[in-house]
């Protein structure tokens, strides 16, 4: 079924403020367990969406891409990101060490979540189809494969995403020092590749495979 463009977003609207904020309060309330409240003092630890919302990156780039793919067709990348939540990783107990799991903690909560939506789905779809059922599922599917990109994205091993934490922690001192200093060309390097649409082509078949394993695992 074909949605215009109003329909899309009213679908898209809530797991995706659902995606960012889980995301960003999974950081901040892993940096707190491992010994940084910097989130915590400023508020950030929240489930209002409102606290990790940021105007360009939140809205309007995320319905630029919605708006584009609509009147000139193709999928694309829903791409967008959120105010990053403040961590200080010299407040942690084990800097190097603990840095992995703060970082791990965004895409871990987006994979619970695509979970969630899951569940939801294969409830949905075992309602007679009348009521609620249809939007359930409609937005079901929104819900697992907003979380399922953003989850993908996050870990790619690109400072300041989440998977260039990761690596920056899993690498040896020089290595993780010398990588670290790339941080500033990051998110030119991201612009780059999401308008070339080389950011698709990398994403778009690991996307494919984790949609693929949630559906096998929940049976859908």
């Amino acid at each position: 079924m074909e949605y215009n463009l109003v329909q899309t977003i009213a679908i898209y609207a809530l797991p995706v403020i659902f995606a960012i904020t889980l995301h960003e309060a999974a950081h901040g309330y892993v940096a707190r367990y491992f010994g940084d409240a910097t989130a915590d003092r400023l508020g950030r630890i929240s489930l209002n969406p409102i606290r990790h919302i940021d105007l360009v990156g939140t809205l309007i780039v995320p319905l630029v891409i919605l708006a584009t793919s609509k009147l000139f067709g193709g999928a694309g990348i829903l791409f967008g990101w959120a105010k990053p939540v403040p961590v200080d990783f010299g407040a942690l107990r084990n800097p190097k060490r603990d840095m992995l799991w703060v970082a791990a903690a965004g895409p871990a909560a987006n994979l619970v979540m695509a979970f969630g939506w899951a569940v939801v789905l294969k409830v949905a779809v075992s309602l007679p189809v009348a009521g609620y059922a249809v939007p359930m599922s409609v937005m079901a599917e929104a819900g697992i494969t907003v979380n399922v990109v953003l989850m993908v994205l996050n870990l790619l091993p690109i400072l300041p995403l989440d998977g260039g934490r990761i690596a920056v922690s899993l690498l040896p001192d020089r290595l993780a020092l010398n990588y670290a200093r790339l941080e500033p060309l990051g998110f030119p390097i991201l612009l780059v590749l999401l308008f070339t649409n080389v950011l698709a082509v990398v994403l778009n078949p690991m996307v494919r495979v984790s949609l693929g394993l949630i559906e096998t695992l929940f049976q859908l």
